[in-house]
């Protein structure tokens, strides 16, 4: 599967950059020892963060990171007795919040049928007219280029 005449070979690739992302985090932390955020960054952290989050748009990223950033370094820095006391609970009740949003959006728009708006950010298309065209060699559909 992952040889050389497998379906994902460069996937190996993907091994090395994995192995050798963090050095860049390093090489600044050693650069710049006064800075002490630069030890703070986890390099897998932020590449297997996003792999629990599948179907998630780019505002949720903002989103998340927003509330993150002010909470963990604004809050933190000036009343560390608030944020002890109350970061995880407003993380859970986040967290409960999205929960009971759509568990309540389900039960009086979605059952009812009424889905909402139309606009082209809900789509769950690549919004790429070849992303369905079949790329095995000699097979023709209407519209799709032919592989020989």
């Amino acid at each position: 599967m992952f040889g050389s005449l497998g379906l994902y070979p460069k996937m190996n690739y993907f091994f090395l950059i994995g192995r050798l992302a963090p050095l860049p985090v390093w090489v600044l932390s050693r650069m710049f020892p006064e800075k002490k955020w630069i030890k703070l960054i986890n390099v897998p952290i932020l590449l297997g963060g996003a792999g629990g989050m599948p179907p998630a748009r780019a505002v949720n990223y903002v989103r998340w990171l927003t509330v993150g950033v002010f909470f963990n370094f604004v809050v933190y820095r000036r009343y560390k007795g608030w944020w002890a006391r109350h970061n995880y609970i407003l993380s859970a009740r986040l967290d409960a919040g999205v929960a009971f949003m759509s568990i309540l959006c389900y039960f009086t728009l979605q059952i009812r049928y009424i889905n909402g708006m139309r606009w082209w950010g809900l789509d769950l298309d690549d919004h790429c007219p070849l992303a369905s065209c079949p790329t095995a060699p000699g097979i023709q559909v209407n519209g799709c280029p032919v592989f020989h």
